[in-house]
Order: structure tokens, then sequence, then C-alpha cells
């Protein structure tokens, strides 16, 4: 008998939960993952009070969830006391919480200074792999998660505010760079409609793409514009982008895994009692002294 969607979503929570944590059979899980179905992954990023959890909450109600399987991968800032996920998204998101087609998993940034989790590829891929119909993911926005979010994401949106039009000149390059859909959120603001048209000066200064980013307004708290977007993912999806940050995504990754696993016999708390020792003589030599390593 094949397993119900309850046992399924339990499975792919604790397989998460082992990946997230590096415990047994971690490495496992993920060398016999498969990626049969091109689920399209939807990054939402953006500076801090863009509204980009209001954003995704409205977005969802465009969706129908009698026929399509959400998942929501929501990276949350870490707590400072057991260093797991603050769980904002439970609240963010409590109308679809108990949704059976909706499945919102909440990661810990735990510290990392990209806004993503350490651990958000390989908690991506398996998510990836359980046949979703489309993948959200949502940053802490701390501004610093460009090149992960543009690699990790088959479409990125932008989400920005009017409040932002004095700062698009100075805004971080990266954040500018990478948006497949621009969202100007809480529209009815004053000052939208001349962001709007800051933002379209700078998409023309752009290079050719054969994908002409668009610029929509929205007013999430109302539900207003929504559909659009969903229109304009869909139509991104469909154009079969690829980023050309992904392969320079994985290939960071691939050395992070690398040297992680050639480093495991390397103990780090005796290799400080060692330099505490050694530091003060005055023959001491920090390039000599780690070439026993090599």
């Amino acid at each position: 008998m094949p397993p119900t969607h309850l046992q399924q979503i339990r499975t792919l929570a604790r397989n998460i939960s082992i990946v997230e944590n590096e415990v047994e059979p971690s490495q496992e899980i993920l060398k016999n993952l498969s990626f049969k179905k091109k689920v399209p992954v939807i990054g939402i990023t953006g500076p801090p009070g863009a509204g980009k959890s209001t954003l995704l909450n409205a977005l969802l109600h465009q969706i129908d969830l009698t026929e399509k399987h959400i998942a929501i991968i929501a990276v949350d800032p870490t707590s400072p006391f057991n260093y797991g996920a603050l769980l904002g998204d439970r609240i963010r998101l409590n109308a679809f919480y108990e949704n059976p087609n909706v499945y919102i998993r909440s990661v810990a940034s735990r510290g990392s200074l990209g806004g993503l989790s350490d651990k958000i590829i390989e908690i991506v891929d398996v998510v990836r792999a359980a046949h979703f119909d489309y993948i959200f993911l949502e940053t802490v926005g701390v501004g610093q998660s460009e090149v992960e979010i543009a690699g990790l994401a088959d479409t990125t949106v932008v989400v920005l505010v009017p409040e932002a039009g004095d700062e698009i000149q100075t805004m971080k390059a990266g954040l500018m760079e990478i948006a497949d859909i621009f969202v100007v959120n809480k529209a009815d603001r004053a000052e939208a409609d001349r962001f709007v048209h800051n933002l379209q000066k700078l998409i023309h200064a752009r290079p050719f793409s054969e994908w002409t980013t668009p610029i929509l307004k929205t007013i999430a708290t109302q539900k207003e514009g929504l559909a659009e977007l969903l229109k304009q993912i869909n139509a991104h999806h469909q154009t079969q982008h690829q980023s050309n940050k992904r392969p320079f995504l994985l290939t960071q990754k691939a050395l992070k895994i690398i040297q992680k696993k050639r480093m495991v016999d390397l103990n780090q708390q005796a290799l400080f009692k060692e330099i505490q020792q050694k530091h003060l003589s005055p023959n001491f030599n920090l390039y000599q002294f780690v070439e026993k390593y090599f």
C-alpha cells in the first residue's frame, strides 16, 4: 500500500531534521535524492519591512490549494537560547498552517551571514524531491543573500517598498541584479509611481536578457496585485530560464563539503592548545607550524 500524504509529510519532516542536524543517515538521504519532476522554487527576498511574509500569505490565496501542494521554507532568525528558528512563520502564515496541502518549515539561519541557513541547499533539495507543485523560499531579509537566493531559486522575487525611492541609487547592486520579478509592495503609499519609474530606468540599463523583468505593484494586506504576480511567476517558469549564478553557488557549497570532509580528523581544540603553548616563542612562525598539516 502506498504511503498516505500525511505519512509522506512526516517522512519529509524527519528527513529535513536529519539533514539539517547532520545526523545519520543524512548522507544516504542526500545521495539518494531523485528529481524527476521540475518543481519551481520561488525565492522571495528584499529588505526588512518590505512585507515579504504578508505578500507570501496573500499569494497563497491565489493558488488553488485543492489541486496544488505547496511547500514553504521560511528562514527565520536563530534563537539565542537553543539555536533553533524563532518560528515566525507560524504566526505570519497561520491561515495555512493546518491546510493539509501546505507544508511550512521554519529553518534557523544559525548565524549565517547570507540570510539563509548553511544547510539551505540540502533542505531545498530534500523538499524538491518530495514532488510539490510550488516551493517558496523566504529569507530573513538581512540584505546579504543575493548570490545564495539567486542560485537556489528558479524565480527570484525582490520585494521593495516606495519608501526606498530615495535610496534606490545606493541600493545594493546585487539585490537589483538578481530580480526576475520586482514587486513594489504597499503601492498605495505616496511616491509609489515615482519609485516604479526609477526601477524601470534601472532595468533598461541592465544587459539584454531573454526575460523582461516585470515591475508589479501590490498591496498585500488587501490582496491586490497578487493574481498578476502569480501569472508572472508561472510565465517565468515556462521560459525555462536558468540562473547563471547556480553553478557558482554549487561550487562554493562543494568546496565547503570537501573542506569539511578533509578536516574531519583535525581537532580544533587540540590545535588551539598547541598554538597557545607555542605562539609566545620568539621563533614561532604560523606558516611553518601549519606545514605539517599539508
